[in-house]
């Protein structure tokens, strides 16, 4: 699903990105959903965000997140340095500014992989570039299932992480799309229908209105 370049021969101008946030209960998919999306369509851009907690075995600096201690994150906070932050199971997270800001005027969309939290907060400092999807699960039971699954947390984080599902969850309906990921295959599907509607929304169109005057001028 390649992003749609601009086309010179017509004098059209590129459009400007747009921010794609993903947000679920841990264990619902979203990172699995990023992951494929990115690679499965190399105009996907990945914002690596900072954050304060320990990499898990899997995880590499600077490519999964950029991990930092506290007295760094929140030296970069006082300087206006994110875009959105966030306190998510007593650690931070947060999306630099400068770097997402420059693929945007690149013409490049960026991937959020982040919580609610973070979502409501770029929605409200950039409405227009943002699209948010919120990722349900199944239910509740296949949830716990998930996360136990990984085996990467010990129990009474599980616990933690479902106590704070609930909350996230009663959010969902905040975000502009819903997806309730049952089926892989399917949520992915929809969630790459939702992504090309959106590219292709007028605002998002910087040739339309020159062309449009462009053809009112026409006389035929």
């Amino acid at each position: 699903m390649p992003n749609e370049p601009a086309d010179p021969s017509q004098g059209r101008a590129a459009r400007r990105g747009l921010m794609l946030v993903l947000a679920s209960p841990s264990g619902a998919g979203k990172s699995t959903l990023s992951r494929r999306l990115q690679k499965e369509d190399p105009t996907v851009t990945f914002s690596v965000s900072w954050t304060t907690r320990a990499p898990r075995p899997d995880e590499v600096d600077g490519v999964h997140y950029t991990f930092v201690d506290k007295d760094r994150f929140r030296a970069n906070r006082a300087t206006n340095g994110f875009l959105e932050w966030a306190e998510v199971h007593d650690h931070y997270y947060g999306s630099p500014r400068a770097e997402v800001m420059a693929r945007l005027e690149a013409g490049l969309d960026v991937l959020f992989d982040i919580d609610w939290q973070g979502a409501q907060q770029l929605a409200e400092s950039a409405p227009d570039d943002v699209v948010r999807v919120f990722i349900l699960p199944p239910s509740m039971a296949e949830l716990k299932r998930r996360l136990v699954g990984r085996g990467t947390d010990a129990p009474d984080v599980v616990n933690r992480r479902m106590g704070n599902a609930y909350s996230e969850i009663a959010r969902a309906e905040t975000f502009d799309y819903v997806l309730l990921n049952g089926d892989l295959d399917a949520t992915y599907d929809r969630l790459v229908t939702i992504l090309a509607a959106e590219r292709l929304r007028r605002r998002r169109q910087p040739w339309v209105p020159e062309t449009v005057q462009a053809l009112l001028r026409e006389d035929v």
